[in-house]
């Protein structure tokens, strides 16, 4: 993993943290404006997912298996996959 990719990163505005919590949990995270959905289930915000797909994208572009993820309260992340 380069040594740019551990640490914090801005994409389209949005300030992404670097957490490295063990060798096999690795992810950057943003939290935005709580949203709702249709269905009134939690999203993230619309700006803030296009960036962290944007990073995911960067990410594999440089050989790391990533995946964008969201959760509750705004939060997005973007879990690093591979185990190095």
């Amino acid at each position: 993993m380069k040594e740019w990719m551990k640490q914090d990163t801005r994409i389209n505005g949005w300030d992404f943290e670097y957490v490295e919590n063990d060798h096999d949990d690795k992810f950057f995270q943003c939290r935005g404006e709580v949203m709702y959905d249709d269905e009134h289930d939690e999203m993230p915000e619309p700006s803030l997912w296009r960036a962290a797909l944007e990073l995911e994208k960067k990410l594999f572009a440089d050989g790391l298996i990533c995946e964008a993820t969201h959760s509750e309260k705004g939060w997005v992340e973007v879990v690093i996959l591979n185990k190095q």
